[in-house]
């Protein structure tokens, strides 16, 4: 009977997988500046958020949402890959891993995207009128 065994084996796919997601972060993270950028330009150039083409202030937020979102896995990715193999099958292991200096950083990361990206949510896509968006 292997009880360990089978959750050490899905423990390594994981981090296997946490690996290639966290090595995408940087790429993730200019992607996001670069939606932000554009969505604020286009804000610029028609003086209020959604005041002359709604849709596609509307479709520039959406993709900064996109891109914060991706960004964000990829930061909580790094976090599960700073802690180690043994932090998925091992939950004390994890949680004394979690204060050390090299996995707060990615911890800290991860939640100011995941504020900003939820802050955009509430407060940064436009609505639109119905009859627009048909």
């Amino acid at each position: 009977m292997m009880l360990g065994w089978d959750r050490a084996g899905s423990a390594q796919e994981q981090h296997a997988q946490d690996r290639q997601l966290a090595e995408q972060l940087p790429d993730l993270l200019d992607r996001a500046r670069a939606a932000e950028q554009e969505l604020r330009a286009h804000r610029e150039r028609e003086g209020h958020p959604g005041r002359s083409d709604p849709q596609r202030d509307r479709e520039l937020a959406f993709e900064l949402d996109a891109a914060l979102t991706d960004a964000m896995r990829a930061a909580y990715a790094a976090e599960r890959v700073a802690v180690g193999v043994r932090g998925y099958t091992d939950r004390i292991y994890r949680r004394r891993q979690l204060a050390k200096p090299r996995v707060r950083w990615a911890t800290r990361l991860a939640e100011r995207l995941l504020t900003l990206r939820e802050e955009h949510r509430l407060h940064g896509i436009t609505r639109v009128p119905r009859d627009l968006a048909a």
